[in-house]
């Protein structure tokens, strides 16, 4: 009878080192993994995909009566994308290329008086000075009275209107001169005033054609045909999805260790746990979220609750792997940063040698208006002379 109570105690002493064996093993387990990997990473599910929304937007105001491109489809840099009325663009340039010629016709009129003017200036110099070698030969024959007194007044007189003519000639050149001075017909400020116009007209009949500044994929299209577009007003927006990045979220007590260039692995709900991406550090926010939020938090207030702050670190991904396997904005994401080498910057020390973004799809239109003003100015120079 005595024996099966007994027993029962040792099979439950048994099971209950056994369990206690358990639970030491995984906690050596876990001390073993904490020490050798667990402590030089950090860990965050708040991460997210970031990248650039190009925004399309009209410099102009006018009239929609094209639409070129949809939702989810895949546009290129420079590609049409939405077009306005055109017509009253083209009227206006048309109005400033006449304005233009004009302009040079008129200015090159100025050269030419300036050269008249001074033509005639010489001709008033040699009419001086006749008259004055006249009135020297009659003021000398007057002294053998050979000549009478009314010739000798005649001369005088002549004299006199001969300087006065030889003044208002040189007025006049100045005057012509003024309107021309240091510059040739090209530079003249009238005629770069009339080009300005030609270039303004020029460039927003070209603003008529809204093409895409980067290569993307579209999405939030908003616009329609017939709609009256003004200047600054979004019509659709263009992703490209080649410049991703990923904002990962971590707690301040994880930041200690956390450096520029520190390699991370990332996984994504899209993909699983199949898909590992790689990337690295490109650098810690300059301040928590809530900073930057819509009603940062007034700390100042008698009731105050500590909230651990999370601090977002931009993290850029290997550009072969996102080709691969892209990603779309906002995708939750699961980043693992390795901190073993905190030897890095936690803050960039070197700014930026040159622009992170930039697009050259709007300088064709400048080069193509300069093109258009130099052919107009050479022309009517041309008819001018």
């Amino acid at each position: 009878m005595s024996e099966a109570p007994n027993n029962n105690s040792a099979k439950r002493s048994r099971a209950l080192l056994v369990l206690t064996l358990g639970f030491f093993l995984l906690g050596l387990g876990y001390g073993v993994y904490w020490w050798i990997h667990g402590r030089h990473h950090e860990t965050t599910d708040d991460a997210y995909v970031a990248g650039n929304l190009i925004r399309v937007t009209p410099r102009i105001a006018g009239t929609v009566v094209a639409v070129y491109a949809d939702d989810t489809d895949l546009v290129q840099r420079g590609q049409l994308l939405v077009r306005l009325d055109d017509a009253d663009a083209r009227v206006a340039l048309s109005a400033a290329e006449s304005r233009l010629a004009e302009t040079v016709r008129q200015v090159r009129q100025m050269f030419s008086a300036v050269e008249q003017d001074r033509a005639n200036v010489a001709i008033k110099q040699e009419s001086l000075r006749q008259a004055e070698a006249d009135a020297a030969r009659r003021g000398g024959a007057a002294a053998d009275e050979a000549v009478s007194r009314e010739e000798r007044e005649h001369s005088g007189s002549a004299l006199k209107r001969a300087q006065s003519e030889l003044r208002l000639a040189n007025s006049q050149l100045e005057g012509a001169l003024a309107q021309v001075a240091h510059t040739d017909v090209a530079h003249h400020p009238a005629v770069m005033q009339a080009e300005a116009q030609v270039r303004e007209a020029f460039l927003n009949l070209g603003r008529c054609e809204i093409r895409a500044a980067e290569s993307g994929y579209v999405a939030k299209r908003a616009v329609q045909v017939g709609q009256q577009a003004a200047p600054g007003t979004a019509l659709m927006v263009v992703v490209p999805l080649r410049q991703v990045w990923v904002e990962a979220n971590f707690k301040e007590d994880q930041l200690q260790r956390m450096r520029i260039g520190q390699a991370v692995e990332l996984q994504s709900d899209l993909y699983g746990s199949g898909v590992t991406l790689h990337g690295k550090v490109a650098g810690l926010g300059a301040g928590t979220g809530s900073v930057f939020s819509l009603l940062p938090p007034q700390n100042a207030s008698g009731n105050w609750i500590k909230i651990v702050q999370r601090l977002p670190v931009r993290i850029v991904l290997d550009p072969a792997e996102v080709a691969k396997h892209p990603l779309r904005i906002g995708l939750s994401m699961k980043a693992q940063v390795e901190t073993k080498d905190a030897s890095g910057e936690s803050l960039a020390s070197v700014s930026p040698s040159g622009p992170r973004y930039e697009t050259a799809v709007y300088g064709d239109d400048e080069k193509a208006a300069g093109q258009r003003i130099r052919e107009i100015v050479a022309a009517n120079l041309q008819q001018a002379k």
